[in-house]
């Protein structure tokens, strides 16, 4: 692996990532094309996933694309689906070599993207990278090998752990910095998630604001009994901005009507062992529906459940410099632990100071099986 290889390769990573958050349900690829060390080509997928990141860098290059090397973050695609295969591309564009980070897991890919490209006669070498792309990747990844989008799971509380004052007070415990860090998290996922609870409580939006973003990401809330209020922001809004609700399969048939016939758009969710929603028919029912991506924002005893369930894959918590106490409301529901081997641990990626507040970044370390590694 050579230094520019990865020089180009972070380089494709990093604008690749521009389309995370408004491309799904396809992954956010990036690709820069290099001829004789300039680069003369760069895109990223676009939004609404098309076209694909090779043929916007492919554009950009015209005639300089022949005899170049392609950096790209995933294995090109084979297949037809809204667009033609970007291997095809590739080819017809007289690319010399193509870099790739990680294979694509897709069984309508999984290997036959390189394939078509090598017996092309086009030098193809894998792995640059890789640990970063999957990084990225990870929600496209996890709708493909395990039905469910990657959740990103955000808490923010005090340092003794506290969401909110006994009376339910919880505005603002962390500061304009950490709030602003949080629209631009939620900008880049497909969705933002929260519970029936705080629904209710804060009367929320679930927007992006004041950073610039034009597209807005899908407003979820977890209501098993749809008692939400119809008169209330997410309810005003629900034909500009999409909105979509899950809810029990023995949901009041008047209260699914008229959330409806307000523009959301409602999941039949069947209960689990404990009479809740159950949270991997959850996510198998949004997979289906394209998320790629969720940004989950509690409350307490949504983030224990998606815990408990072993369905977060990336904690994001902010940490204020004040303490609430035991009667303040903690950041976490009951999850019925009874052993510390049975929780699951994080692995910490990222520390830093936000404002006056702490952000620290967890990972749960996952392996998407592709047969294109090396």
């Amino acid at each position: 692996m050579s230094d520019a290889d990865q020089r180009f390769m972070a380089h494709a990573l990093s604008i690749g990532a521009r389309g995370l958050g408004a491309v799904w349900p396809n992954p956010a690829v990036g690709c820069v094309i290099v001829n004789d060390g300039r680069i003369v080509g760069r895109g990223w997928t676009q939004a609404g996933g098309a076209p694909h990141g090779e043929v916007v860098a492919l554009a950009q290059a015209g005639a300089a694309a022949k005899g170049a090397t392609a950096y790209v973050t995933l294995e090109p695609c084979s297949h037809t689906g809204r667009t033609p295969p970007c291997a095809d591309a590739l080819i017809t564009a007289g690319i010399a070599r193509v870099v790739v980070a990680v294979g694509d897991p897709n069984p309508q890919v999984d290997g036959a993207g390189i394939a078509r490209l090598r017996d092309a006669g086009i030098k193809v070498t894998t792995g640059i990278l890789e640990d970063q792309a999957r990084v990225t990747h990870t929600g496209f990844f996890t709708r493909i090998t395990e039905s469910r989008p990657m959740i990103t799971l955000k808490l923010a509380a005090s340092l003794d752990g506290r969401i909110a004052t006994a009376n339910g007070e919880s505005k603002w415990i962390t500061g304009p910095d950490a709030r602003r860090a949080v629209h631009v998290m939620r900008a880049a996922h497909d969705a933002v998630m929260v519970g029936g609870g705080t629904a209710r409580a804060d009367n929320p939006s679930l927007n992006v604001r004041d950073i610039g973003v034009t597209h807005q990401p899908t407003r979820i809330v977890w209501s098993r009994a749809l008692d939400l209020p119809l008169q209330s922001v997410l309810a005003r809004t629900a034909g500009d901005v999409a909105l979509w609700i899950l809810h029990a399969e023995d949901a009041d048939p008047h209260l699914i009507s008229a959330w409806k016939g307000i523009g959301a758009r409602l999941f039949a969710i069947p209960y689990g062992a404990d009479r809740q929603l159950n949270p991997l028919a959850a996510m198998q029912a949004l997979a289906g529906a394209g998320l790629t991506r969720i940004f989950c924002e509690g409350g307490g005893q949504l983030a224990a459940s998606l815990l408990a369930a072993g369905l977060v894959d990336e904690l994001v918590g902010f940490t204020a410099g004040l303490a609430l106490g035991a009667e303040g409301q903690p950041m976490l529901g009951a999850m019925g632990l009874k052993s510390l081997s049975n929780a699951r641990r994080f692995e910490l990626v990222e520390t830093r100071n936000i404002g006056g507040d702490v952000l620290m970044i967890w990972r749960s370390v996952r392996d998407f099986s592709t047969k294109n590694r090396g």
